[in-house]
């Protein structure tokens, strides 16, 4: 285990929990409002990480500053406040990490760019609001990943400091955002990479396949 590892801070949409499902519907479902066929899941899934506004752009092709963009976005996200849980749920084997972590005195924590008002009740519909130590929303601070203010914020909550915590995240930002802060980072394969991403790139840790791995590095880590 790397030195003193106190805390596992983890990003949401992609790395703890597979929302793609949920946000996908209700893209589609504004798509359908606009008279549009849905489009499918496969080429929605990689934008997830992203936000709304990738959301947007991907599903309707629109730049930020035309004038339908926003009606769409809100559209997007009042659809999606919804139907928040309808088939998200932790990503297979997330669980028992959590557990392990747990079980070890570990403190675990969530640091995201989405929107208190939607990661609030969604870590409440998976019965994971109480058990996290840390839940540092994209509204939380004044900062946002891939600035390292809110994950240096998730480890005050956590009652403890960047050097020892792990991030494990999905997205190149995730990943600047841990090393700007002095944390190990982990990068998500699991997760809703692009396929033009390169994640081996991005100077992480490491890369893992599974939630399971995140134990197996914790484990075999210097």
């Amino acid at each position: 285990m790397p030195r003193d590892l106190r805390a596992v801070l983890f990003d949401l949409d992609g790395t703890l929990a597979d929302t793609a499902p949920d946000l996908a519907w209700a893209l589609n479902q504004v798509r359908r409002e606009q008279g549009l066929a849905p489009l499918p899941f496969e080429h929605i899934r990689p934008a997830v990480s992203h936000g709304s506004r990738a959301l947007i752009e991907r599903g309707f092709s629109l730049a930020p500053d035309d004038p339908r963009f926003e009606p769409l976005r809100r559209r997007l996200l009042d659809l999606y406040r919804a139907n928040l849980a309808r088939e998200t749920r932790l990503f297979d084997g997330m669980d028992e990490v959590l557990a392990e972590l747990e079980a070890r005195g570990l403190h675990w924590g969530v640091v995201t760019n989405k929107p208190a008002w939607l990661t609030e009740p969604l870590l409440a519909a998976l019965e994971l609001d109480h058990r996290a130590a840390a839940i540092v929303s994209g509204d939380t601070v004044d900062q946002r990943k891939p600035h390292p203010a809110p994950l240096i914020h998730a480890c005050e909550l956590a009652g403890t400091d960047a050097a020892h915590c792990l991030y494990v995240g999905d997205a190149r930002r995730d990943i600047e955002a841990g090393r700007a802060a002095g944390m190990h980072t982990l990068v998500a394969l699991f997760g809703y990479l692009d396929e033009d991403d390169d994640p081996a790139t991005w100077s992480a840790d490491a890369l893992v396949a599974t939630p399971a791995d995140i134990l197996r590095w914790i484990d075999t880590a210097d």
